[in-house]
């Protein structure tokens, strides 16, 4: 029965351009190389007979002959060679002391005859004189080429086998130059102002602020003049910070269709690699070709990856690559070399690990909040997703961003293309409001699970326990108002409920309590109305406590321990693993302890109050199942408190009604 708030999605919005020269780079496998060079040999193997011949002489071969030593001889007529195989019993006679060896390899003998028609006048004389029993077989033979194929064509083929291999490597067949001899070079991708697939700041929907500033780097790409008039200079690198999906790297595309320069892009794990050195010599082979090309923009996302502050690998290793590289960054954005024309952006949503001479003016002289769109952002956001969806009159789209508060760009291009496939499931030919409803359950609550068996009783504890935390987010001011429960299994949650939270900026004590209270609500429901708790209130109590530790340990909001605050937001560390001693460690627990148990006494004393209506709330969602802000306005009344949002909303209206 855990609470399901917004979970953001790690997607990111928008297309990435293709590749201007439309080249495609063909999926060339090791393992054919080594096919090329094992097939040949084995079938080298395979047609000539790979088993040792000891040489003899005409005369000697004749005597051997007449003493009937041979089992079998083959005369190759081309080539005017005889070999032939001892029997089994004669090896002691033919090879004197080393029978032994020679019978384990199964040794021929192998001899040159003066011609086919000599080597049969002797073999008939001998078959009537010796009676001896060897059998002989005649065969053309292969002649001078084969000779010379046998003897020289295995070393062609590894030849042959090599130079393809080296040109492969070196980026020769459709290696993309991303071979062993390149792998120094820099693994940028170019999208030149005339091929690449443009996005303008028309399809980046909110952002008004980071636009605004990313603006003048556009200006200043247009019409340089302007500013250099006046003494100023260009910002060298400007750095994009904020959560997963809220739009970074689409902004940064939107900046290189409007500036229409040359656009490098590549990831700072790019420059990650196992050989010693090769991630200096990449951030060299960039700002080369960036030179070459400016003015231009280099665009490095997830910059965290090669920009984290150096000294705090845990390798501990004097001589890191990741620092080799880093330095080198360092050197080209602001070292004695003139980068003059290149402009460096990077994006991260882990700003707090990087090292601070990357920060510093110089190099990244601007740090730009991408943050999560409010409710004026969401409708613009929405407006432009659902362009190329086919929807009815019922969707609102002020409606939907009221509903999707804390969702990030990515989420709602999802929770669009999620209504669409809902409303193709069920084989509709518009998408309805009721599907993007849907769509955000699906995204919040995860897949709804019907099939779940559950008892009654399990049935009647959830129940009991989503009613409570529905009672109280009702009855306290500044709990966030409900928007949906329901008992039906979704995701690892047995039972799930939506809220609508406030979008406030600061949180003062009071609205933190009148949270942890209702979060607590569920168990409290469970003991007072079932007079027995269950492990479903695990997830509230998670969050209860660790909202607890915060408060004391970081907001300072403690009545024994005020205004003190032990977190290090600089990401310098003391040194040691916790900034107080083990007296103040058992002062946090208790103000913890104290904190979490005023809150629940403090809920189930409002239940205790309200037990009649939540009996009600109860029995109406173990029959429906599912229950809306409708039905606990229907129970308790009207909320007397109106949320942040909902006085948003009231306002806009109150403007728009005016005009």
């Amino acid at each position: 029965m855990e609470e399901n708030n917004k979970n953001t999605q790690n997607n990111n919005g928008g297309n990435i351009p293709k590749n201007p020269n439309g080249n495609k780079k063909s999926n060339f496998s090791l393992w054919w190389i080594y096919a090329l060079i094992f097939i040949p040999l084995i079938t080298l193997y395979l047609v000539n007979d790979s088993s040792s011949a000891q040489e003899f002489g005409w005369t000697e071969f004749q005597q051997m002959a007449r003493d009937d030593v041979f089992d079998e001889m083959v005369v190759f007529n081309k080539k005017n060679v005889l070999e032939a195989t001892v029997k089994k019993d004669k090896y002691q006679e033919v090879f004197k002391q080393d029978a032994t060896k020679a019978k384990e390899l199964d040794v021929k003998v192998l001899v040159k005859i003066p011609s086919a028609d000599k080597f049969s006048d002797f073999y008939d004389k001998a078959v009537s004189e010796n009676e001896i029993s060897a059998r002989v077989t005649y065969k053309e033979g292969d002649g001078m080429f084969w000779n010379i194929l046998v003897s020289v064509g295995p070393f062609i083929i590894i030849i042959l086998i090599w130079i393809l291999f080296m040109r492969r490597m070196s980026g020769g067949v459709g290696g993309g130059g991303m071979g062993v001899f390149n792998v120094g070079k820099s693994k940028a991708q170019l999208f030149d102002k005339d091929g690449m697939n443009k996005i303008t700041f028309k399809d980046v929907a909110g952002l008004a602020e980071a636009k605004q500033e990313v603006e003048e780097i556009v200006s200043f790409l247009k019409n340089p003049a302007k500013y250099t008039e006046l003494g100023g200079k260009i910002p060298k690198g400007a750095l994009l910070v904020g959560p997963p999906g809220t739009g970074k790297t689409l902004l940064a595309k939107a900046v290189a269709g409007e500036a229409n320069v040359p656009f490098f892009s590549l990831s700072g794990s790019d420059f990650v690699e196992m050989f010693v050195g090769v991630g200096a010599s990449r951030v060299r082979d960039l700002f080369r070709q960036a030179k070459e090309k400016a003015p231009c923009i280099v665009f490095i996302d997830e910059i965290d990856a090669v920009g984290r502050a150096r000294g705090k690998n845990a390798n501990m290793n004097s001589n890191d690559e990741r620092e080799n590289t880093l330095n080198q960054l360092l050197t080209e954005m602001d070292g004695f070399g003139s980068n003059s024309g290149v402009i460096i952006l990077a994006a991260t949503n882990r700003a707090d690990v990087l090292d601070k001479a990357l920060l510093r003016a110089g190099r990244f002289d601007r740090q730009i909040h991408v943050e999560l769109p409010d409710l004026n952002e969401r409708k613009e956001i929405f407006a432009v997703h659902l362009r190329p969806i086919k929807k009815d009159s019922s969707v609102e789209i002020d409606f939907l961003a009221k509903q999707t508060p804390g969702f990030s760009g990515a989420d709602i291009a999802n929770v669009c293309n999620e209504a669409a496939l809902i409303a193709a499931r069920n084989s509709k030919k518009n998408v309805q409001k009721e599907d993007f409803m849907s769509a955000v359950d699906r995204i919040v609550g995860g897949l709804e699970k019907r099939s779940k068996i559950m008892t009654q009783n399990e049935r009647k504890s959830i129940a009991v326990h989503e009613a409570g935390h529905a009672s109280l987010s009702w009855l306290l001011e500044h709990a966030n108002p409900l928007v949906k429960v329901t008992i039906v299994p979704r995701g690892k949650a047995l039972g799930a409920a939506w809220y609508l939270p406030e979008e406030r900026q600061i949180t003062t004590r009071e609205q933190l309590l009148d949270e942890m209270c209702a979060t607590l609500g569920g168990r409290a429901a469970e003991e007072l109305f079932l007079g027995d708790i269950s492990t479903g209130a695990s997830n509230d109590l998670e969050r209860v406590t660790k909202q607890a530790y915060a408060m004391v340990v970081y907001f300072g909001m403690s009545k024994k321990m005020p205004n003190l605050n032990y977190y290090d937001s600089t990401g310098q560390d003391w040194g040691f693993t916790r900034p107080y001693s083990e007296e103040t460690a058992k002062m946090i627990d208790h103000e913890v302890q104290g904190i979490v148990n005023e809150q629940y006494g403090r809920a189930k004393r409002l239940l205790s109050e309200n037990a009649e209506k939540h009996k009600q709330l109860a029995e109406l969602l173990l029959d429906s199942e599912v229950i809306y802000t409708e039905d606990v306005e229907r129970i308790f009344g009207k909320r007397p408190w109106l949320s942040r949002s909902e006085e948003i909303m009231e306002k806009q209206n109150e403007v728009e009604n005016k005009q």
